[in-house]
């Protein structure tokens, strides 16, 4: 455990950013289209990735024959990723997206990791997942808007519950090319292919932005989004997750939600209700069970994805 807590703390310390990030955007979100702000937020954050990586690494190359991996992930792991969280908003209640955005995810991650890596779902993973999990409904759920099945809202939960999915497997197959490169690499060349297919989507929106009418909230929220969101959460995230396995770190998204909870009520004095405080508590319970796990499984490669 004394050796890997620096990485469970990094993969809480990413959950929260991501977190607080629901109600940071909000202002940006007053003069800025959705796609026009995820273009910005990789756009200016690639210059910067790359310039750590040179100076770091002393290059920023990688084979050709993993550009189109890079170029795959990238694609669904950015570019599509974002686009479906956007739709998702707008298709569905916020509560709805949020529960099966991030509830589903890490147990989408489990299930998965043994093509992806030698990773083994052990016993008490399970159950500090399953109790993470509870805890997580209860935030969401507990809220002022509860989850609605209404039929007008198919398409969005749909879509939300496709972010899950191919979010768990954006983050299983960045790992066997963590085998081989950085993390910091791997992140800038997967954000780099995301913004270039992410370019065609922006077309036409440029000109509807007020520039001179940018306040000090605006830019503060595209800093945020560029320097913490992406520069140091990609980075820390994924240099958790080689450490202690794609299963167990994804389990740590769980801390997104409470987060986002305490930033609404912090910014927009949006209530937080006694529900949500003990399902708070539950997560932090689950997570903290599956991060004391004694023996150390290391994370390899599967030999298909060599």
């Amino acid at each position: 455990m004394k050796s890997t807590q620096v990485y469970y703390i990094g993969l809480i310390l990413v959950a929260v950013i991501w977190g607080v990030n629901f109600g940071i955007s909000r202002f940006a979100m007053e003069v800025f289209s959705p796609e026009i702000f995820v273009f910005l937020r990789f756009g200016l954050a690639l210059p910067i990735l790359f310039g750590i990586l040179k100076w770091t690494e002393g290059s920023v190359k990688v084979e050709k024959r993993d550009l189109i991996k890079l170029a795959i992930i990238g694609f669904f792991g950015v570019t599509l990723l974002e686009i479906l969280v956007m739709y998702s908003i707008k298709y569905t209640t916020l509560a709805n997206a949020s529960l099966l955005n991030v509830a589903p995810w890490p147990i989408f991650a489990a299930l998965f990791a043994p093509f992806f890596t030698k990773e083994v779902m052990t016993p008490r993973l399970a159950i500090g997942g399953l109790v993470a999990l509870v805890g997580v409904v209860l935030i969401i759920l507990g809220g002022e808007d509860g989850f609605d099945f209404s039929s007008q809202y198919m398409l969005g939960n749909m879509l939300a519950l496709a972010i899950s999915f191919i979010g768990a497997l954006y983050n299983l197959s960045c790992m066997p090319l963590m085998t081989k490169y950085s993390p910091l690499r791997v992140s800038a060349w997967c954000i780099l292919f995301g913004s270039i297919f992410l370019t065609p989507v922006t077309i036409g929106g440029w000109q509807e932005i007020q520039w001179t009418e940018f306040t000090i909230g605006v830019w503060g929220a595209i800093a945020y989004n560029v320097l913490l969101c992406t520069v140091a959460a990609f980075v820390i995230w994924n240099v958790s997750m080689n450490k202690v396995g794609a299963a167990k770190a994804n389990f740590y998204r769980y801390f997104v939600p409470a987060s986002a909870a305490v930033t609404g009520s912090f910014f927009f004095n949006e209530p937080i209700l006694i529900t949500q405080i003990i399902g708070g508590i539950v997560i932090i319970f689950g997570l903290a069970w599956i991060a004391t796990e004694r023996k150390h499984i290391p994370v390899q490669v599967s030999e298909s994805m060599k």
